[in-house]
């Protein structure tokens, strides 16, 4: 099925900087005019005809992932369109429509006169393969949105590398929400050939952004991305033959981030996952590891061990790195730049684009808990999770921080960057996603704007414009894809 959204020319221009912006559109609908089946679908939102004008030009295309959207009234469900793409290229649905059969062609008159149409099967067929055909751009965003609305289940109690593949996914998807871009970009994906492989070997990039760096550690820093400053503390080493590195580009609004996903031991002997988060105007970073939480709700704490309280004394090593603030910017609300996340993915996981539920705690946090009555056990043992803590950061407030540079360290350089994740890869045994955030050319970005960005109203929308004014201006190179970097 697809789900065919006609808009006014008014109402496009009113939500135009919005769609931009946050590339997720949603619509309140009847309940009842929902189907049963939940599979994601494609949405294409037209311009509705005028009495001027019947061409209904196509002018966006998403993905609903949840067809049957959110309850919000007694009879009313708010359906979320997300990974919306601008259309690449001029289509007329009222040309398409003249092309197909009388049947065909009627519904999706009817269609483009109604806010919210759900057309049949036989209907979305037709009209997929009738727009794949008027342009290979089209047919090319087609594929992907296909892709993104049938994504891969994982199977994380029962096979070990889908429950490595979940932390990695959710390391990279913290990273992106971090840094401001829609961690929806994540969407379309299928399970890597090796179950060895990082999580991003399986990413299936979209026809306009910066392809897939795909090498082995030995040479994939011949870039010139920010990770090939990366490369001389590797030389000579000996590194395993599993040692796989993926890297990933993402740019939305003026800002960049590369995300390296590096896997240096098989799965089994895997120990879990880190994010590490470096911010390049302050040459600081923040490190989270995950452990994971039961999925069920009452029973969503873990047991401490030796190799819990291993993991603490790496993690304080890593601390160390970091320098005393010397310049007003260099200051933290505190010299704790590690953090250990304990999430958990409810047996009911829906195809949620954000970080997965938990809490954070600071390192020298957890050492104090561990020291608390509240987290010893009935037999003595400790335990860490919900019913033993009280505070804790959720995704929102921890990422508000790191926005905001009031956590991390202070004085790292990418040197000691790609020596830490190498280390921690390898020798700790972790799959490891290295983020580095950055402004794009020619908005490069210093601690001002980073502050202006994160709290003053319509930052965003005025970047945009600016933006877009400067696309608009360039003349494309011939051959080269247009697509918005939206």
């Amino acid at each position: 099925m697809v789900y065919v959204v006609a808009l006014s020319e008014d109402q496009l221009d009113r939500i135009d900087m919005e769609l931009r912006l946050k590339q997720v559109f949603t619509k309140t609908v009847a309940a009842a005019s929902l189907p049963r089946d939940p599979r994601p679908q494609i949405t294409l939102l037209v311009r509705r005809p005028s009495a001027a004008d019947q061409a209904s030009p196509l002018v966006w295309l998403g993905v609903v992932r949840q067809p049957r959207g959110e309850k919000v009234a007694a009879v009313d469900s708010r359906v979320t369109v997300d990974l919306l793409r601008e259309c690449p290229v001029p289509v007329s649905m009222h040309s398409v429509g003249e092309q197909l059969p009388l049947p065909v062609r009627n519904a999706l008159s009817a269609a483009s006169r109604r806010e919210v149409t759900i057309l049949d099967d036989t209907v979305s067929e037709a009209l997929l393969t009738a727009l794949s055909q008027q342009h290979e751009k089209l047919r090319l965003l087609l594929e992907f949105l296909g892709e993104a609305a049938t994504p891969e289940r994982l199977d994380p109690l029962g096979r070990p590398e889908d429950a490595s593949w979940q932390e990695q996914l959710e390391a990279a998807r913290l990273a992106l929400a971090t840094g401001g871009i829609p961690p929806a970009r994540l969407a379309a994906w299928r399970r890597p050939v090796g179950r060895d492989e990082p999580v991003l070997a399986g990413l299936i990039a979209e026809p306009y952004e910066p392809s897939l760096i795909d090498h082995d550690m030995h040479h994939f820093f011949d870039g010139d991305d920010v990770f090939q400053s990366m490369g001389p503390p590797y030389e000579g080493n000996s590194l395993g033959s599993s040692f796989r590195c993926d890297i990933r580009v993402f740019e939305h609004l003026g800002r960049r981030i590369e995300i390296a996903n590096v896997n240096a031991t098989d799965v089994e002997t895997r120990l879990g996952t880190d994010m590490i988060y470096y911010h390049e105007a302050t040459r600081s970073f923040v490190l989270v590891q995950y452990k994971r939480l039961p999925q069920e709700a009452r029973e969503r704490w873990i047991r401490v061990d030796k190799r819990l309280m291993s993991q603490l004394d790496r993690l304080e090593r890593v601390a160390a790195l970091s320098r005393p603030a010397g310049l007003p910017h260099e200051w933290r609300l505190g010299p704790d730049p590690c953090f250990v996340k304990l999430a958990y993915w409810p047996l009911t996981e829906t195809i949620d684009p954000g970080p997965a539920p938990g809490m954070y705690l600071p390192v020298p946090y957890v050492r104090l808990l561990l020291n608390d009555e509240a987290t010893r056990g009935p037999n003595g043992g400790r335990r860490l999770g919900y019913p033993q803590v009280d505070r804790y950061l959720t995704n929102t407030e921890f990422t508000a921080l790191i926005k905001n540079g009031l956590v991390g360290t202070v004085g790292t350089t990418i040197e000691q960057l790609a020596a830490l994740g190498a280390q921690r890869a390898e020798e700790d045994k972790m799959s490891v996603v290295l983020a580095v955030e950055r402004a794009t050319d020619p908005l490069r970005e210093t601690v001002k704007e980073r502050h202006k960005r994160n709290h003053s109203q319509g930052y965003d929308k005025t970047l945009a414009n600016r933006l877009l004014r400067q696309r608009r201006a360039t003349p494309p190179i011939p051959g080269q894809q247009t697509f918005p970097e939206f």
